[in-house]
């Protein structure tokens, strides 16, 4: 992932029509996150630990992976991530157009679409993400929850595309936690966060109802073993 692809586009986003109120307030909105994301991560420590068959210590994912995490990481994942040009599935709802607002100005591409609206497109669209080179992320519990459970869109690109799933979560250091439904998570400056990936789940192309339930489970319980461990690696005052 040292090489970002030269396209810059997955897939066209979906027409949205917004009133000159709710524009204004995607400008104000994606830009004081742009600057609230810019100004504490340049202070954030991390560090990385992964499960055998993971990630290699000080390596970073290769191309054509898929990576699910819960969406309360959003914040320390979209500063680590950064420049990149991972693809990331971002819903057709007023928050999900400012959210991919803010990602784009970080270097990732939004692919439209949920597991409610637009998901069979924006699984196409995370496709061609994935054959162009790029990295394909699903905030796995979102647009709306519940909190940590995981939806299927990994798993049935994961067969479509013949790509590998790796699991990951970022913990931080006692961070700011919203009234939200996910608890998301905003992180104290000059604090410490752990990335923890997991082992790569691989899911057959001639996959079976059975057998996709199956590493739909393996993905659910992946995720929360990262979660799990990247708490663990920073002490009782983690999340």
């Amino acid at each position: 992932m040292s090489t970002t692809p030269s396209s810059t586009s997955a897939e066209p986003a979906l027409p949205t029509r917004f009133t000159v109120g709710q524009r204004l307030g995607l400008w104000c909105i994606s830009w004081a996150g742009f600057l609230l994301i810019s100004l504490i991560g340049c202070t954030l420590r991390y560090e990385c630990s992964s499960e055998p068959g993971g990630v290699a210590e000080g390596a970073e994912p290769e191309p054509f992976t898929i990576g699910p995490f819960w969406h309360r990481c959003v914040i320390p994942a979209t500063w680590y991530f950064r420049r990149k040009g991972i693809a990331v599935m971002t819903s057709l709802s007023f928050d999900g157009e400012y959210i991919a607002r803010i990602i784009e100005r970080f270097g990732f591409v939004a692919v439209r679409g949920s597991s409610s609206r637009g998901g069979s497109a924006a699984l196409l669209g995370m496709n061609r993400a994935l054959a162009q080179g790029r990295i394909a992320a699903f905030t796995i519990d979102g647009p709306r929850g519940p909190r940590f459970m995981a939806k299927p869109g990994p798993v049935i690109l994961a067969r479509m595309s013949g790509a590998p799933i790796l699991s990951f979560y970022l913990a931080l250091d006692r961070p700011w936690m919203l009234r939200t439904w996910d608890a998301m998570m905003i992180p104290r400056p000059f604090s410490k966060v752990h990335l923890r990936w997991t082992t790569l789940i691989h899911v057959p192309p001639d996959a079976t109802n059975e057998q996709m339930n199956e590493c739909h489970h393996q993905m659910q319980d992946s995720l929360e073993r990262a979660r799990r461990a990247a708490v663990a690696a920073l002490g009782p005052q983690a999340s």
